[in-house]
């Protein structure tokens, strides 16, 4: 039988978590049951990664872009109907949030049969001015009443999505993001000597993009706050991003030099956090840091910001522990008490590794994604393959 024209839809091809995932998706998407399709900007870390994948077409617009611009954005709708007219896509999936908005509004007046949306974190926040965050509520409302269902990867985004009333709770399902957990079992392979950190030395990382979210600079107050305390640490920050001058503006006010390294971007993740000791996040706002997932499966300790549904996973004490955004005194001291205690480290990343189970699998991912999408074309009465 025909296969089912399915189109994802996402912002930009960056280093980013919903990124990895959403290829991951469709790396390992039935191709005898879906065709994929796959809408994004024109330019991206992660392109050469997509161009790679079996079987998928990919459209690179000229007009889609992360920053707000009434024009491009008008642009882009037209682009994403165009598309799904030509190509005759049944099912549309967006993931990020302007391609949420553009891909969900765009399948809707080209009549397409079944809409999805993922949500990565939702597109408003508490640290947005308050005009800003209720223009994108809105949005988010707007958009839920034409979309089949709503894919969040935490209770927490759900419950942050009802209390906004967007949709109603009968348009949400849980599916957690799918770790391979044969990737992340690894010895440490010459990553040290490669950075320039002796064996000796214990060290503390972080894997995120250099933006206003992760907060960033809070990492390296951290870093100056253990060095008082301990000075064989060295802190190393992975990625990039518009944050990185001022980033290296306070390493040098701090006198950190020494103490902290600034990777750019790696696509070794895995290598990466099998050569540290402790996984830091000190993010402002979060759907689920898949970063953080990464690190537990790697038997690593997480000491990260209580921010969206990080406290789903990590059991304060048992596989890591969990402060208040922008508390880098109270983060230092959970990291001393690690950092002193191999024994600690050791017990409390075995405990990380195990308790991440089936749902967090990425075989669990790619089947409840499908058979979401069989379900749903079920309930509009549409034939597909077997």
């Amino acid at each position: 039988m025909q296969r089912i024209n399915l189109l994802y839809v996402i912002t930009k091809l960056e280093l980013g978590g919903a990124q990895k995932q959403l290829l991951s998706l469709i790396s390992h998407l039935n191709k005898q049951k879906f065709k994929p399709y796959l809408f994004t900007a024109k330019d991206g870390l992660l392109l050469s990664e997509a161009l790679s994948i079996n079987e998928l077409t990919l459209k690179k617009s000229r007009c889609l872009e992360r920053a707000i611009n009434p024009l491009k954005d008008l642009l882009a709708l037209i682009e994403i109907y165009r598309f799904i007219k030509k190509n005759n896509i049944e099912i549309v999936h967006t993931h990020s949030s302007k391609a949420g908005i553009l891909g969900r509004l765009a399948a809707r007046l080209a009549k397409a049969k079944v809409i999805v949306h993922t949500v990565h974190g939702w597109s408003f926040n508490d640290y947005q001015p308050k005009i800003i965050r209720i223009f994108f509520i809105w949005l988010e409302r707007l958009s839920a009443h034409f979309t089949d269902k709503l894919i969040v990867v935490s209770n927490y985004d759900k419950q942050k999505g009802l209390n906004n009333r967007i949709g109603k709770e009968n348009k949400y399902t849980l599916i957690r993001y799918g770790i391979d957990y044969t990737e992340f079992n690894l010895q440490e392979q010459n990553i040290r000597k490669e950075l320039g950190i002796d064996t000796q030395d214990l060290i503390v990382g972080m894997v995120s993009c250099l933006k206003p979210q992760k907060c960033p600079q809070d990492f390296i107050k951290l870093a100056f706050l253990v060095k008082r305390v301990l000075t064989n640490v060295k802190f190393l920050l992975v990625g990039d991003g518009i944050l990185r001058e001022s980033i290296q503006r306070l390493i040098a006010q701090l006198n950190l030099e020494s103490n902290v390294v600034l990777t750019g971007w790696r696509r070794d993740i895995p290598q990466i956090l099998a050569a540290i000791d402790i996984f830091a996040l000190t993010s402002l706002w979060e759907g689920l840091p898949i970063a953080a997932l990464e690190a537990m499966a790697s038997s690593r300790p997480v000491v990260a910001t209580r921010t969206g549904g990080i406290a789903e996973i990590i059991r304060e004490g048992q596989t890591g522990f969990l402060v208040f955004p922008g508390d880098m005194l109270q983060m230092s001291e959970r990291l001393t008490l690690l950092l002193k205690d191999k024994n600690l480290r050791a017990q409390i990343g075995q405990n990380a590794r195990e308790s991440l189970d089936f749902n967090f699998a990425l075989t669990n991912m790619i089947r409840e994604n499908e058979n979401l999408y069989e379900d749903l074309m079920k309930s509009k009465g549409a034939i597909y393959a077997n």
